[in-house]
């Protein structure tokens, strides 16, 4: 008869503990062009996707033609359990997973909301260059409340920009400079 394993994780029976996975939002890089197309495929497998999308107008020489473009092109954000990767990435027209080398690297919840945020305010937004420096504010009133972001001055209008650390991409919104207010 041999002695009992004084260490249950050397034991050979099955866990009782039920193995729990988190979920967290990463940023796919896409083909261009592709980012709706992707999103719809990663959706019927079950994940959840999104696709911030600009309204906007573009004239032609015999046309003004209403688009919706990808805010973000080349990106989809997608919910999914990064253990369980290899779905997402045999996905047609999807590249990879933003991270550092092969390490993929999630997106703070909290950025992601605030972009859902701007995007579905209303408000006239879209992309803006990355920054790193400048004053940190909280949107106090206004459709944007809550919004925390980087003010800027464009043209004498000022403009609250929303950034994705990991992509290094941000979005701007328009408000009143009566909105803001610092954050420490």
């Amino acid at each position: 008869m041999t002695a009992p394993c004084p260490l249950p994780f050397l034991t050979r029976e099955p866990s009782r503990i039920p193995v729990t996975r988190k979920l967290a939002w990463f940023a796919l890089q896409v083909h261009a062009n592709y980012e709706r197309r992707v999103g719809d495929l990663l959706a019927e497998k079950g994940y959840a996707c999104y696709v911030p999308l600009l309204h906007c107008r573009r004239q032609w020489s015999d046309r003004v033609k209403e688009l919706s473009l990808p805010l973000f092109p080349g990106y989809v954000f997608c919910e999914l359990d990064v253990e369980q990767r290899l779905p997402v990435l045999v996905t047609p027209r999807v590249r990879g997973i933003v991270g550092a080398g092969k390490q993929p690297l999630s997106i703070p919840d909290e950025e992601l909301a605030m972009v859902r945020t701007v995007v579905s305010s209303g408000l006239m937004s879209g992309p803006h260059p990355y920054l790193n420096v400048g004053q940190r504010v909280l949107i106090e009133r206004g459709p944007l409340a809550g919004v925390k972001g980087t003010l800027v001055d464009v043209n004498g209008s000022p403009r609250v920009v929303v950034s994705i650390e990991l992509l290094q991409r941000s979005i701007a919104a328009q408000v009143e400079a009566n909105w803001v207010r610092p954050v420490a």
